[in-house]
């Protein structure tokens, strides 16, 4: 299959990842970041966390230095929604979202998948597609108890390595979440792993996304 490629632009790869927790973006798409990280010639990172308050934010702040360090340019914009109830707060999200459009532009939005059976991951999908009308959106997908994985039809191969610095990095800066059973290094492996073979990835693993529009 042809594939095609963000690395290879003129000018630097500006990348706006979105999450509503703190470690939702790692979860969804870290292996795709670390990848554009060593492809891309530069690389600009905005990323916007809108639940992260005392020990979350310390996470998420840690956690996205860590990972994106080598980044041209990387804001780090945390929220102080409560976790669980951000659709009780619509007005407020819908703004600070706003907020983040106003600061600069993005070539690529990565966030939540409009169908996430989580009512936070999807109301930052919402509101993505009303804030970013006229972006490149790709939305990632996080595994959980309710058995939400769709069918993505973007995937991003990685190589083994990659995988592993992925699993690595999400039990070394979110301490706050290794006591649950989700939290699991075979899961993160295993949606991998299941995404690299409907992708043929060379190495067996893939990160995927579901993109709803795109210009050739």
């Amino acid at each position: 299959m042809l594939s095609l490629s963000l690395a290879h632009r003129g000018g630097p790869l500006r990348v706006l990842c979105l999450g509503a927790h703190s470690d939702d973006i790692e979860i969804g798409c870290a292996g795709t970041l670390l990848r554009w990280l060593a492809e891309c010639r530069r690389i600009e990172v905005t990323w916007a966390v809108m639940s992260a308050g005392g020990q979350r934010a310390d996470e998420a702040r840690e956690s996205a230095q860590a990972l994106m360090g080598r980044a041209a340019g990387l804001n780090v914009v945390l929220g102080d929604f409560e976790d669980a109830l951000l659709p009780a707060d619509y007005a407020r999200a819908k703004a600070f979202l706003l907020d983040l459009r106003a600061r600069g532009g993005a070539d690529v939005v990565l966030t939540h998948h409009a169908a996430d059976a989580h009512q936070d991951h999807r109301l930052v999908s919402e509101l993505t597609w009303q804030t970013w009308r006229d972006h490149l959106i790709l939305e990632y997908e996080i595994p959980k108890y309710e058995g939400d994985l769709g069918r993505p039809n973007v995937f991003v191969p990685l190589a083994e390595q990659t995988a592993q610095a992925k699993v690595d990095h999400l039990h070394a800066h979110f301490g706050s979440q290794r006591s649950k059973d989700w939290f699991d290094s075979h899961a993160f492996f295993g949606l991998m792993r299941l995404r690299g073979l409907e992708s043929r990835a060379p190495s067996g693993f893939a990160e995927a996304f579901h993109a709803r529009k795109l210009v050739l």
